[in-house]
């Protein structure tokens, strides 16, 4: 799986996974959907992606580091 679509499955799972808190744990776990979409948000603009730094310091490649093999 490459860096990019890493970064798209991950920020699912974190929305999915704090409206499952939100409806279940507490309410105030709404505040992790907002800070995850303002992210993205965010990041389709600037570039910057904390979320996709760490993928890429695991060893993720990217799709044009793919394309090269």
């Amino acid at each position: 799986m490459s860096l990019e679509r890493s970064v798209m499955a991950f920020a699912g799972f974190m929305v999915l996974l704090s409206l499952l808190l939100t409806a279940f744990v507490h309410h105030n776990f709404v505040w992790l959907t907002a800070f995850v979409g303002a992210n993205l948000f965010q990041s389709a603009f600037t570039g910057f992606c904390p979320a996709a730094m760490l993928m890429k310091k695991m060893g993720i490649k990217s799709e044009a580091e793919l394309a090269k093999k």
